[in-house]
This record gives structure tokens, C-alpha cells and sequence, in this order.
């Protein structure tokens, strides 16, 4: 999974980006999930339904980091060590190829962070305010509460989220220029 030759200013693969990690994890979730849903005496259910979500969970993680990689001129297993560089305000890297590869990765987060913005932040308060009003329109009081501060406290986390990650990538975009 590393690489042997691996500079200093090449992040450390952790535990956790493995895809193995990601697909217990995800599995672990979904049987849980199911569980809390259906009872406890769904087990057998909650484990059939919950491999294929996982399985395509990794599937859809690996597809992504391998795309990601070509793109920037990087190895599959290097993408999520650039990402946390960047979310955790690192310093640019000194070696000039991995400069180019840092640099190409934020432009491509950049993009796809701000190219669906427009319509994505809209219609996810559509769904989550429009349940809360359907909910309060059936005559169901606490369930269109619930709803409510969910959708204010799910769009709120969703809105910093956003926008931090943006400040991140411009922060590294300058670090990347100087």
C-alpha cells in the first residue's frame, strides 16, 4: 500500500483510508442501522442488505481515488493524504511534481465543490423544508418539528462544511503559488 521511497512531505497512509477499513466501516453502519430499524431479531436481513451497500460503497471510494489520481499525475493510495493535507491547513509540498499534483487536485475539488452549488443547496432545502411542511400540512406536529430542526441543523452544518472546505482550497492554492 505505501510506497518504500516515500519523500518527507508525502503524507503517511493511515488505518483508515484503506478500503478495507471503509468497507467495515460501512458495513458495520449499515447492519447497525437496519438493526435499529427492524429489531434485533433482523440480523440475517441486516447483514444481506447491508454487504451489497458496503461492497458498493468500496467500489465507489476506488473508482474515485483512481480517477482522482490520473487526473493529478498521483498514485490512488497518495489522493487521500493530499486531501487531509489540504483540509488540515499542511504545508505545500517542496518536491515541484507533487507541487503540480497538489495543485491540479485543488482545482478539480474546487470546480466540483462550486459547479453544483447553485442548484444542489436549493434543492436539498426543498426536500428537507418541504418533508417538515407535508409533515405539519398531515396534521403531525412532532414529526414536522423533528423534521424542521433537522433540516435547519443538517443545512447549516452542510453551509460550513461548504464553505470551509472552499477557504481550505484557496488557502492551499495560495500556499501552492508562494
Amino acid at each position: 500500500m505505501a510506497n518504500a521511497d516515500r519523500g518527507d512531505d508525502r503524507p503517511r497512509p493511515r488505518r483508515r483510508d484503506g478500503l478495507w477499513a471503509i468497507g467495515v466501516t460501512a458495513l458495520v453502519v449499515g447492519v447497525g442501522v437496519r438493526l435499529l430499524m427492524s429489531g434485533a431479531s433482523a440480523w440475517p436481513s441486516a447483514l444481506v442488505g447491508a454487504v451489497p451497500a458496503a461492497a458498493w460503497i468500496v467500489w465507489w471510494v476506488r473508482r474515485r481515488r483512481v480517477r482522482d489520481a490520473g487526473a493529478v499525475g498521483a498514485e490512488p493510495e497518495d489522493v487521500p493524504g493530499m486531501e487531509r493535507q489540504i483540509l488540515k491547513g499542511g504545508p505545500a509540498p517542496r518536491d515541484p511534481e507533487r507541487r503540480r499534483a497538489m495543485a491540479t487536485l485543488v482545482d478539480s475539488r474546487q470546480e466540483r465543490l462550486r459547479r453544483n452549488r447553485w442548484w444542489a443547496f436549493p434543492m436539498l432545502a426543498l426536500i428537507f423544508f418541504g418533508t417538515s411542511a407535508l409533515w405539519f400540512a398531515s396534521g403531525s406536529v412532532g414529526a414536522g418539528s423533528a423534521m424542521l430542526g433537522l433540516a435547519v441543523v443538517f443545512m447549516g452544518w452542510l453551509t460550513w462544511y461548504n464553505l470551509r472546505f472552499d477557504r481550505r482550497l484557496s488557502q492551499m492554492r495560495g500556499r501552492l503559488r508562494s
